[in-house]
């Protein structure tokens, strides 16, 4: 299975903090990455997106249809947003927009095996694959980009 963790562009601060909004520059970030990701990602490709405004605005980007997930939001779980990608099983790859600290969580978690806060830049790609070979699973690491690099 492939998981694809995108983190939302810059957004605006303030509050509520479910309505915050993309900056000009966020808008920018998320229209490279998306053209990246159009380029890249197969048809097949699963979008599942937090329902705050920043990651929906992100997403929109891609031109592609997605569904709002309302476990994706703010302050979710490791483990719900693995549940919601169907992680490690899914048949086809998944494409997660959401927020920090949760996809530098993620990543922590299926690549160290361990609880640990890594940072996934504004706007940034990290594309995840679960490899089975001769009964053992790994988890490589196929992609890390940021939208300066596209």
């Amino acid at each position: 299975m492939d998981l694809i963790l995108w983190r939302h562009a810059e957004a605006e601060p303030g509050e509520p903090d479910l309505g915050r909004r993309l900056t000009a520059k966020g808008i920018k970030q998320a229209e490279r990455m998306a053209i990246w990701l159009d380029n890249h990602l197969p048809d097949t490709c699963k979008i599942l997106v937090s329902p705050a405004d920043r990651a929906q605005q992100t997403a929109l980007a891609l031109k592609r249809k997605f569904r709002t997930v309302p476990e994706l939001a703010p302050g979710a779980s490791v483990s719900e947003v693995l549940a919601t990608a169907g992680w490690p099983d899914a048949r086809e790859p998944v494409l997660i927009v959401g927020h920090q600290p949760t996809l530098g969580e993620v990543a922590a978690f299926l690549l160290s095996e361990q609880d640990a806060a890594w940072s996934v830049r504004k706007g940034a790609v990290w594309w995840l694959s679960n490899r089975v070979r001769e009964n053992s699973t790994a988890v490589v690491v196929r992609v890390v980009i940021g939208p300066d690099f596209v």
